[in-house]
């Protein structure tokens, strides 16, 4: 019988596994039969007869054979269908002589060969199932109608072979369809387990990257699990079952509230530990236990970022605007250049004066807002602060006619900072026309004191002042754009400052709340990621 190649599956793990399991079957009937016809052999009519000597070397050609088998399907894994195929034709052939030695099917040994095919039906492929059923019924028939020529015909007994070979059929079938069967399920199976897994993992990993908090809550206000952004906002230490109520009363409550009502609707919180207020959202879900989903968002964060798509719109329009006013504004400056040549009298010189001053404050608002405009064209450089801070101090306090002994500039350290230089200038001048502007103006009003920062490749530049300080009242806006606190200033330079200092990868922040003011400015040393 020749068989198509596409008859033939591949041998998977699966069924590399069933055929050890069957040859160690194998192994086990071979070593009853051996050892049994060795030591009792009385129990079997076939050893106790006078083919004792016959039969017990039969069965240890078979134990061996079968010994050999197992080896093979443990320690070499290649031509598995070559090895179904000798074992079972190995059995047909012992178990048809031990029927023949036995007197024929009515000594029992017949189903022997049954089992033996229903194992090669579940461990075989395609049509060699049958092929092993076609040998069986052959080896019945053959040795039947052998023992018909030597003995008297037996019709009987050629209808009971007839059963036995319409059975090798039935059961090589049946276990056939049926290992198929278990086979398809088992990679189903397998496949959704991996679907699944995969699943999780990119579930999981969605999570771990949201901007907004998730906690899983069981009905009884535990925490089950949460992502890093929501052990970041409510302080959690990362481990499970621990009762909301030790982190956020205020949230704890409005989880109880909700599971009373089950509204929709978020609620607004506030966080003890950090101080943060925050967004919550619950919503039920369909697990086992009931569990509770609870999205957390950072209300700051959420307006810093409708602040800053305001802001940018504000840019754009703020950037188009000022381009058209400056032309017109240039033309007003110098008109009024000319009418003060003329000398009129002393409310006309007035009058040019406040013209001229104004012109100043909004050249200044137009070359802020110009600048703002140009913040992502960043080119950092190493700036050495031991040379380009004493450098810009001069400028500055001869561009403003201000003694020298005004500011004062303290180095230590690395003060090497990785910066865009154009930048640099324009934020230290920001925050040196601040300090300045709100100073005593005396000797060592204003100090500049340069060190290393607290972590490691930092620098820190502070600008401190002996002015009165910020009130408490308006710290929350001193960054903010147009808030000013002195009437000839913009608004604009402390906000410029920051935001110029952040598009660097530094941090502008105003520390302290004494009398004077406090602007830190922490960036990267240079040649540091």
């Amino acid at each position: 019988m020749t068989l198509a190649p596409s008859t033939i599956e591949p041998f998977s793990e699966t069924h590399w596994k069933s055929l050890r399991y069957f040859n160690l079957y194998r192994f086990a009937v071979a070593s009853l039969l051996f050892f049994s016809a060795l030591l009792y052999p009385a129990a079997l009519p076939i050893a106790a007869s006078g083919q004792g000597a016959q039969y017990l070397a039969l069965a240890g050609v078979y134990l061996a054979s079968t010994a050999v088998a197992v080896l093979m399907a443990y320690r070499y894994r290649q031509h598995a269908t070559m090895q179904l195929t000798v074992s079972v034709l190995l059995d047909v052939l012992v178990m048809t002589l031990l029927i023949h030695a036995g007197g024929g099917l009515g000594s029992g040994l017949g189903s022997m060969l049954l089992v033996t095919l229903a194992g090669a039906g579940l461990v075989g492929q395609g049509r060699l199932v049958l092929f092993y059923a076609a040998m069986a019924t052959l080896a019945v028939l053959f040795e039947h109608s052998y023992r018909a020529l030597q003995d008297n015909f037996d019709a009987a007994g050629f209808f009971h072979a007839g059963l036995f070979s319409a059975g090798f059929f039935a059961v090589a079938v049946s276990a056939r369809l049926l290992a198929r069967r278990v086979i398809a399920n088992e990679v189903l199976a397998r496949q959704r387990g991996i679907d699944l897994n995969n699943q999780t993992v990119i579930s999981q990993r969605v999570i771990e990257e949201m901007q907004d908090g998730v906690v899983v809550l069981r009905r009884d206000g535990r925490v089950r699990q949460s992502n890093p952004r929501a052990r970041q906002l409510l302080g959690l230490d990362g481990g499970s079952e621990q009762l909301l109520t030790a982190y956020s009363p205020e949230l704890a409550m409005a989880f109880v509230d909700w599971c009373r009502h089950g509204s929709d609707q978020a609620v607004l919180v506030r966080v003890p530990a950090s101080g943060l207020q925050l967004r919550a959202r619950f919503a039920a879900t369909a697990s086992s236990e009931s569990d509770v989903l609870v999205f957390l968002e950072d209300m700051g964060r959420l307006q810093e970022q409708a602040q800053q798509l305001k802001l940018a719109a504000l840019g754009r329009l703020t950037a188009n605007i000022a381009h058209e006013i400056r032309n017109p504004l240039s033309a007003i400056s110098h008109a009024g250049e000319l009418l003060h040549e003329e000398r009129r009298g002393e409310m006309h010189d007035r009058l040019l004066r406040i013209m001229h001053d104004n012109t100043r404050r909004l050249e200044r608002i137009v070359s802020d807002v110009l600048e703002l405009g140009r913040r992502d064209r960043i080119y950092p450089e190493a700036i050495d602060l031991r040379e380009a801070l004493p450098l810009l101090v001069e400028e500055y306090l001869a561009k403003e006619q201000l003694p020298a002994e005004v500011v004062r500039v303290d180095l230590s350290g690395v003060a090497v900072l990785d910066f865009d230089r154009a930048h640099f200038h324009q934020v230290l001048g920001n925050l040196l026309g601040n300090a300045l502007r709100h100073s005593q103006r005396m000797a060592g009003s204003v100090c500049l004191r340069a060190c290393d920062g607290k972590g490691d490749g930092q620098v820190e530049l502070d600008v401190i002042d002996d002015g009165e300080g910020v009130g408490e009242a308006s710290r929350e806006h001193i960054f903010e754009p147009f808030f000013t606190t002195h009437h000839r200033g913009t608004g604009l330079g402390l906000y410029i400052a920051r935001e110029l200092c952040e598009a660097n990868g530094a941090q502008l922040e105003l520390l302290g709340s004494g009398p004077g003011a406090d602007f830190r400015l922490t960036g990267r040393v240079a040649g540091c990621q």
